[in-house]
């Protein structure tokens, strides 16, 4: 496949190089540039410079520009920015150098603390298990701000934010890779017995015997509920093990080499392997229920990146532990923390803690975000990653 040439600047150097297409996404587009001399470094930058190119309202957080603490913006200082629990050390950093960090989860009277603080708070860092309610916004009637240090923002309460006029932004766009990665690896995980076969070794098992045969994935079909960005990151990425890709989404898009089914029950009953992929809300609540296991069925897999409230649970189990279902890979459930322990013996299924997006890299460019959409905000101009 040709390549393209694009122009890099530093300073007074500028520098043309040819960038494979397909390459030009393999790093994390926010870390800072370090010039060096070596190709991987000048392949960062150009994926830089592709990006900003595509996102221009990200384009100030790229080159030699980085966002100025709160020594140079000493008016934020007494800003009171609550986070109700642990996320990121680097994300608690940053927000500490800028504003007065209010940490919910290390105080016991949470009520009484929220109350001596309702006249400061004016923003709230959540993510995707910890959100803004009505009842929170109420009681902080000083907020300005719900910034989600994640791309999900199914735990604010975003006609509440709209009355009173509170601005909401996510992380969207930065973690779509590794979610992209985690769903085939989860694909992989669950039709190849990689854990299972792990324990196998682990164990001392082979020493007894040569592991049963697995399926495998190439060629197999795909179907994605919601062909949004994750969505097609996880079409792309299953096209390289030649997997014919299929779709349910609420219209039609403009992707003629993938199959469009307007239900997901057709969807399933086409496809090996069902990701789910679509945001939470009240119409795709248990979008994934009894029927659409049953049209999947004892040989397909079922794979949900997406958020736990997207598949009915119970059914889920049920089908696993009665044969109906071939197999899971999950990264999300119902009630986080809470996974059901029925599945916990079956060699079937593959139980991740919620890790989506969970690489140091991704977490610390999600951080950067939810700071500048902050900073953004008080400094009254656009914000990067607007929701509401």
């Amino acid at each position: 496949m040709a390549g393209h040439y694009t122009t890099l600047s530093f300073g007074c150097k500028l520098i043309s190089t040819c960038v494979h297409p397909t390459r030009r996404r393999h790093f994390t587009p926010f870390l800072p540039f370090h010039w060096s001399s070596s190709l991987n470094t000048i392949q960062q930058q150009t994926t830089v410079h592709h990006y900003q190119s595509t996102n221009p309202n990200l384009s100030h957080r790229f080159g030699c520009h980085q966002s100025k603490p709160s020594s140079e913006n000493p008016t934020m200082e007494s800003i009171g920015v609550l986070m109700p629990a642990p996320m990121s050390s680097y994300l608690e950093q940053e927000l500490e150098k800028r504003f007065n960090l209010l940490k919910l989860w290390t105080v016991p009277q949470k009520t009484q603390f929220l109350k001596d603080h309702s006249g400061s708070i004016r923003a709230f860092v959540g993510n995707a298990g910890n959100g803004a309610d009505a009842e929170l916004i109420e009681k902080l009637p000083k907020l300005e701000i719900v910034a989600c240090f994640s791309v999900g923002v199914d735990k604010v309460d975003l006609n509440k934010c709209r009355e009173k006029g509170i601005r909401v932004t996510n992380t969207p766009d930065v973690l779509t890779d590794d979610v992209a990665d985690l769903a085939i690896g989860l694909t992989l995980a669950v039709l190849r017995r990689l854990c299972e076969c792990d324990r196998y070794v682990r164990s001392g098992q082979w020493k007894k015997g040569d592991y049963k045969l697995t399926t495998k994935f190439t060629g197999k079909t795909v179907g994605i509920i919601g062909l949004g960005r994750i969505g097609k990151a996880v079409a792309k990425r299953a096209e390289a093990f030649s997997c014919p890709i299929a779709y349910y989404s609420r219209t039609a898009k403009p992707e003629p080499k993938y199959k469009y089914y307007p239900s997901v029950v057709e969807l399933a009953s086409n496809c090996d392997v069902l990701v789910v992929a679509c945001p939470l809300t009240e119409e795709t609540r248990h979008i994934v229920n009894r029927e659409v296991i049953d049209a999947l069925g004892p040989k397909g897999v079922l794979i949900n990146i997406g958020r736990g409230p997207h598949v009915d649970e119970a059914e889920l189990v049920s089908a696993l532990v009665e044969g109906r279902l071939g197999g899971a890979g999950l990264d999300v459930y119902e009630k986080e923390p809470e996974v059901p322990e029925q599945l916990f013996g079956l060699e079937n299924v593959v139980l991740l803690p919620h890790v989506g997006s969970g690489t140091v890299e991704t977490r610390n460019v999600m951080a950067d975000l939810v700071v500048e959409n902050l900073e953004a905000h008080f400094l009254k101009k656009p914000l990067l990653t607007p929701v509401v």
